[in-house]
This record gives structure tokens, sequence and C-alpha cells, in this order.
């Protein structure tokens, strides 16, 4: 079930280092501590990606997901979806072209959650009567 608890989108500042990142982190980390928190970070105007923004990344996921909520990526540029390819990042993050794409990713039900399931249609051994 889908609540109606907000998403949270965020600008990443252009430069995410190691000071830059300390102080994005400290501003974000009261929504990241909320109960099930949906956060959006918007990459669009980043133009330098270190390891120590990649360190912030994956922290502001570590504790939203200790929480059972998600952070999502949107606009990622050019230059930073190549830093997070080449660290094997990427695949953590869902990624999207905009922000919007990304809110109304939260609000959509999974496929998994509605295909049928996978029984076969003949009988298997342990239901199958003996005659």
């Amino acid at each position: 079930m889908i609540s109606g608890k907000p998403v949270v989108v965020v600008q990443l500042p252009e430069k995410l280092s190691v000071e830059q990142g300390r102080v994005f982190f400290l501003e974000l980390e009261p929504i990241l501590k909320a109960d099930r928190p949906r956060v959006v970070l918007d990459c669009s105007r980043v133009r330098q990606l270190d390891s120590a923004g990649i360190q912030v990344l994956l922290h502001c996921l570590e504790e939203a997901m200790k929480r059972n909520g998600d952070v999502k990526l949107a606009g990622v540029t050019a230059a930073a979806a190549a830093i997070l390819e080449l660290t094997k990042v990427d695949s953590l993050f869902e990624a999207f072209d905009d922000a919007n794409e990304a809110v109304n990713s939260f609000y959509q039900v999974p496929v998994y959650a509605i295909q049928p399931s996978l029984q076969p249609d003949y009988p298997t051994s342990a239901s199958e009567s003996v005659t």
C-alpha cells in the first residue's frame, strides 16, 4: 500500500566534496531520520563529484534504508553519471531524467506486486492424487 507521505526533493550543490558534503548531510539528516523517508536528490547542478561526494550519497541511502525509506537520483549529469558508473554506485540508486519522474516513481506500484503468481497450470507431485 502506498502511503500519503510526501516526497522531499533536495537540490545537490554544484560541488559535492568533503566540506560541502558534510554540510549537505547535516542539513538533510533530520529528513532521513523520519519514519520511511522518501527523498529525491536533484543532481542537475552537480559539476564536481569526488569520492567524498559518493560517500555522502551512500550515507544518505543507508540512513533512509535503515528506516524503510529510499533515496532516488534525478537529473544526473553526464559527468556525475560517469563517476557513479566507474565506482559501481550507479546500480544502488534508481535514477530518473528529472525530479518529477523520480517523485512519481514513489507513487507507482511495482510490477512484481501485480504480476500473477508463477504457479504451473498442471498438478505438481505434491498435489497429484494417486489412483
